[in-house]
């Protein structure tokens, strides 16, 4: 099989068990696996020409994922990085966004749903997906609530934090985050940051976009 018809994973992480399961997750979906327990170790053998996309882990000792990240851009190798994060890691993942990662998943993850996202990294392997104009016309459509949930999301807060600022259940802190994305037409919570956090606007900007228009 040649380079250019390959679709290549890497999957660098610290934790064998978690290397293991991504690398059959991936290997079942038809997809070639290679995978490795350090950034430093993933810098020596990887490939830009081939096809790829990385599934990273954000906290390795040695050389964490943002780091590896950093190193890539200036090395100008674009291979789409899917973080594997924790809940308390969500601003590091909202900062690699802001530098291009394609997405970041939350553990403990979905596997369609992280196996969706490597599919669709693997059919953009050099772009992330762009927010559209029509995206965000679509803040309209937010209540108030809606946008005051919103602007917290985009601080990377959780959701207990939002439930406490603004005087309401975690439940209905997930239920209108899950209406916010619904409407904006974003499937992921990569693309609602991006949609507003890329390229790093100043908070008084990223407030002035979620104000509707009169």
């Amino acid at each position: 099989m040649s380079d250019t018809t390959r679709r290549l994973v890497y999957v660098v992480d610290d934790d064998d068990a978690v290397r293991d399961a991504l690398s059959m997750l991936f290997r079942t979906a038809g997809l070639e696996v290679e995978s490795y327990p350090s950034a430093t170790v993933f810098l020596e053998s990887c490939r830009p020409e081939t096809p790829s996309c990385l599934v990273l882990d954000i906290r390795m000792p040695g050389m964490p994922g943002p780091v590896l990240q950093d190193e890539l851009l200036q090395r100008e190798i674009r291979i789409p990085i899917v973080f594997v994060t924790g809940h308390g890691d969500v601003p590091m993942a909202v900062a690699a966004i802001k530098k291009g990662a394609y997405d970041f998943v939350e553990k403990p993850f979905d596997e369609g749903y992280l196996l969706g996202q490597v599919l669709a990294a693997l059919e953009q392997p050099n772009t992330s997906p762009a927010p559209t104009i029509g995206q965000r016309e679509k803040l309209r459509l937010l209540s108030d609530r809606e946008r005051d949930v919103l602007e917290r999301v985009l601080e990377a807060k959780p959701s207990r934090r939002i439930a406490e600022e603004l005087f309401i259940t975690m439940k209905t802190v997930d239920f209108h985050r899950a209406n916010i994305m619904r409407k904006l037409g974003v499937r992921s919570a990569a693309e609602l940051f991006r949609l507003f956090l890329a390229p790093k606007p100043s908070p008084a900007a990223a407030k002035a976009r979620m104000s509707p228009k009169n």
